[in-house]
């Protein structure tokens, strides 16, 4: 038998309360540095775009960033699938290690590239090579951790412990928002020209990376891997390829596709909250200062991440596709009166607008509750 159709067929555990939190702590705190890591990018593009392309023409430098921020996502699907094989096949806490390790250096990267004024074209080739590494490290961590995570959680309890790594996510980019609002009065041109410390401020919120890199690579070192995996290991149950016998069944190949084109509706509006919303909201258009910007965003963070664990508990009751469903439908009727509101330009309304934007919340998410 392969490890897929034996996984289903280990009975879990019971684990205690001390078993139970170290287990999400560990796939958590990946989870929380990836999204972080991956966050910053996107908080952190106008100042990128000042930095890394010649000056003169800021919409377009603007764009190029976020070319290369898009660009990432061809990757992730790459790296989902070589780490998902690799986690098949030396396991999942070996895997979650290395995309740790690997992302913490492509962000630390980051903050340490020269500067458009100090090395020319090649530093926007290399900022977008470190955000490759960005992407594909984050399609390892979100199959491996998921992973993880579900192979732990006892039967009825998969939705609320595998809620837990999208309240970590959540919580990332929270936290990625409040240091890039600390840092905003240095993330300017006129700061970064004026030389000091203005011209080594937007290095910080990449650099962390390192001290968390080294945290969450500390606590997965001293985990043991799944039981699922442990057991088909001691009995020489593991997939010799793995990825040939995941498309060879077409209940495998349908659950696929599946989990390819259900989180589009999610993660169109994942992405256009929390990662465009910051440049947007400080437009010509709308002119909300960086600070401004970067809060209005944050107070949709807080909700979101209260609200994951209700859902992810939901699910366990009434079933991930109504989960799903319902979002999906919120989504459509809250999104354009949502944006409505943000156009006002007043700040009490562009606060409250990302808030009934329900469907931004993961725990909808089929990683997150299936």
């Amino acid at each position: 038998m392969t490890a897929n159709t034996n996984a289903a067929q280990v009975q879990h555990e019971r684990l205690t309360g001390r078993q139970t939190r170290k287990v999400v702590t560990a796939g958590c705190v990946g989870i929380f540095v990836e999204l972080y890591d991956n966050g910053i990018f996107a908080f952190m593009a106008g100042t990128l775009a000042l930095v890394f392309l010649a000056p003169g023409n800021p919409d377009n430098a603007l764009l190029f960033v976020f070319a290369g921020y898009a660009v990432s996502f061809f990757v992730r699907p790459l790296g989902a699938v070589v780490c998902g094989y690799l986690g098949d096949r030396i396991g999942r806490q070996k895997l979650l290690v290395f995309v740790i390790l690997l992302i913490s250096v492509a962000t630390a990267g980051i903050g340490i590239l020269p500067t458009y004024a100090a090395i020319g074209i090649a530093a926007p080739i290399l900022l977008v090579l470190l955000r490759l590494l960005q992407g594909f490290s984050v399609g390892g961590e979100a199959a491996g951790a998921m992973t993880f995570l579900a192979e732990h959680a006892p039967e009825g309890k998969r939705g609320i412990i595998t809620s837990y790594a999208q309240i970590a996510s959540f919580a990332a980019l929270l936290t990625g928002t409040l240091v890039a609002f600390s840092m905003s009065p240095w993330l300017t041109q006129a700061a970064i020209d004026g030389g000091g410390f203005g011209s080594f401020a937007w290095r910080i919120p990449f650099l962390v990376a390192i001290p968390m890199g080294v945290i969450g690579w500390y606590i997965r070192k001293a985990i043991a891997d799944t039981p699922n995996f442990t057991k088909l290991k001691e009995e020489g149950g593991l997939s010799r390829n793995p990825l040939k016998e995941a498309f060879q069944s077409a209940e495998h190949r349908r659950a696929m596709v599946l989990a390819l084109f259900i989180p589009l509706m999610n993660g169109s509006g994942y992405y256009v909250l929390f990662s465009y919303m910051p440049t947007f909201l400080k437009g010509k258009q709308l002119n909300f200062t960086i600070g401004e910007a970067l809060f209005i965003t944050a107070c949709s963070l807080v909700v979101i991440c209260i609200a994951i664990p209700f859902m992810g508990a939901l699910s366990d009751r009434i079933g991930r596709k109504k989960v799903i469903a319902g979002s999906a439908i919120a989504m459509t009727i809250l999104g354009i009166p949502s944006y409505a509101l943000i156009a006002t330009g007043n700040m009490g309304l562009a606060s409250s607008a990302p808030r009934s934007w329900p469907s931004s919340s993961p725990a909808t998410r089929p990683s997150s509750t299936s």
